[in-house]
C-alpha cells in the first residue's frame, strides 16, 4: 500500500510539473510594466529620402517608461513593413521602397506596458531603388558555353538577377544558375547551353520583392569544350620548381585524381628562389576560357581541410605559343591574377561545410575574352595558405575552343 502512495504521489508531482511547463509555453512574452497611459509622441521628425529608402530623424519623448519607436508603412508591392528602434537612438532607416512615388508612415512611441502613443504620420517619397542602376548598367552578352552578365551595384545590395527562358508550355522560367549577390562590381557566367541561338530574359530583383523591366535578348553562345588531356604533356623551363623528392610529377595534374597524395602535384617547400612555376603544353593553340583547379586537401583530424598548408591561394595563369628558358617577359601573356577566397572567413586552420562545398568540386577561374589563344600554360603559385610559396593542387580542366 505505502508503494502504491508513493507512485501516486510521485504521479501528481510530475503532472503538475507538465502542467506549468505546458502553460508557460503556451504564454506569450509578457510587457515590462503595466501602464494603459499612453507616451507622448515624438517630435521634429524629419525625413531624408534616399535610394529606396528613407532615414527618419526625431525628438523622443520624455515618458520615463520609453522603450522603442515603431514605424509602420505599406511598400509599393503592397508588402506591410514595421521598423522598430529602441530608444536609445533618436532615428531608424525605412527600406525596401521601389521609390520615385510617396508613402505614408505612422510613428508610434511605445512604452514598456506596450502602450502605443497616438500615431505622428509623415511621407517619404525615396529616390528610385538601387536595382534600377543595376538593370541600367546590365550587359548580357555572349560566352564560352553560356552567356555572360555584367553589371555595377555601386551601393552592394543584396539583388537577384533573374535570367530566364520559356519552358516547354512557353513561359519565362528563372535559370537555377541565376544570380544572387552583394558585390559592387557584378562579372558572371551562365553555363552549360548549347552554341546556337536562344532567347533569354533579364530582371533584377531586390530582397523586398520589387522588380525592373525586362531586358530581352536573343544570343548565340560561343562552342566550349574541354580540352582532352590526353594532349597535355609536362615542359620543363629552367625556373619551373622542382617536385617533393622530384616525385608527384606534373602529370599528376590531369591523372584524374582528386583526393589522394600519389595522384596530386607538390612543389618542393624546402625552395625559397620566389614564386613557384609549373609549364605545360594542352596541345594545341586554343582560345581559352577558363581554367578548372582543384586544391590539394589536407586530411586532418577525420576531414579534409581545402584552405590549409600549400593549397594555393593567389596564384596567375600566363600563356604563350612559344618556349623561351622560362623568363616572364613580353614572350609569356598573363592570363589571369585570381585570389582564392574562404567563404566562412574563418581563421586559418579552421573550416565549415561552407568551405568544403565551395572547394571539393574545384573552383572556374575565368580568362577574359581579349586574350590571346595559347598552347602553353603555366601556373605561378603568388602565395598559398600557409603563407609560402610552394604549392599543392590535385588536378586542373583546360576549356575553350581551340578552332575559335
Amino acid at each position: 500500500m505505502k508503494r502504491i502512495i508513493k507512485s501516486s504521489v510521485r504521479v501528481l508531482v510530475v503532472s503538475l510539473i507538465l502542467a506549468i511547463v505546458s502553460c508557460n509555453d503556451n504564454q506569450e512574452p509578457e510587457p515590462l510594466e503595466n501602464n494603459s497611459k499612453a507616451p507622448a509622441e515624438v517630435t521634429n521628425v524629419i525625413v531624408q529620402n534616399l535610394q529606396g529608402k528613407a532615414k527618419l530623424t526625431y525628438t523622443l519623448p520624455s515618458d520615463e517608461d520609453l522603450l522603442y519607436v515603431v514605424a509602420r508603412y505599406t511598400l509599393e508591392n503592397g508588402k506591410p513593413m514595421e521598423v522598430k528602434s529602441s530608444y536609445y537612438s533618436n532615428s531608424m532607416l525605412l527600406e525596401g521602397f521601389a521609390g520615385q512615388s510617396a508613402t505614408e508612415v505612422k510613428i508610434y512611441a511605445v512604452n514598456k506596458s506596450e502602450t502605443e502613443s497616438k500615431p505622428v504620420t509623415v511621407t517619404v517619397t525615396p529616390t528610385k531603388a538601387p536595382i534600377y542602376d543595376v538593370f541600367d548598367s546590365l550587359e548580357v552578352q555572349p560566352d564560352f558555353g553560356g552567356i555572360r552578365i555584367t553589371a555595377d551595384n555601386i551601393t552592394k545590395e543584396e539583388i537577384g538577377i533573374l535570367v530566364m527562358q520559356k519552358d516547354v508550355k512557353g513561359d519565362w522560367v528563372p535559370l537555377p544558375t541565376s544570380i544572387y549577390t552583394s558585390v559592387d562590381h557584378i562579372g558572371q557566367s551562365l553555363r552549360g547551353m548549347e552554341p546556337v541561338k536562344q532567347d533569354f530574359a533579364v530582371v533584377v530583383r531586390d530582397r523586398w520583392l520589387n522588380y525592373t523591366d525586362t531586358l530581352f535578348t536573343n544570343i548565340e553562345p560561343f562552342f566550349e569544350v574541354m580540352m582532352p588531356k590526353s594532349g597535355f604533356v609536362t615542359v620543363h623551363l629552367n625556373n619551373d620548381t622542382k617536385t617533393i623528392n622530384n616525385a608527384y610529377p606534373v602529370t599528376n595534374l590531369w591523372d584524374g585524381q582528386f583526393l589522394e597524395y600519389w595522384g596530386s602535384y607538390f612543389t618542393d617547400r624546402t625552395v625559397d628562389v620566389g614564386n613557384h612555376l609549373v609549364t605545360f603544353d594542352i596541345g594545341k593553340t586554343t582560345k581559352l576560357s577558363r581554367m578548372r583547379m582543384w586544391n590539394f586537401s589536407e586530411p586532418i583530424g577525420g576531414q579534409r581541410m581545402y584552405y590549409y598548408l600549400g593549397a594555393v591561394k593567389k596564384f596567375r595563369i600566363w600563356g604563350s605559343n612559344t618556349l623561351n628558358d622560362g623568363t616572364l617577359n613580353s614572350n609569356w601573356t598573363l592570363m589571369g591574377e585570381y585570389e582564392i577566397k574562404k567563404p566562412s572567413g574563418l581563421p586559418y586552420g579552421q573550416e565549415n561545410n561552407d568551405d568544403l562545398l565551395a572547394a571539393r568540386d574545384g573552383a572556374d577561374y575565368e580568362i577574359a575574352l581579349e586574350k590571346p589563344a595559347v598552347r602553353y600554360l603555366r601556373i605561378e603559385c603568388l602565395e598559398n595558405w600557409v603563407g609560402g610559396k610552394f604549392m599543392a593542387v590535385s588536378e586542373v580542366q583546360v576549356y575553350g575552343n581551340p578552332n575559335f
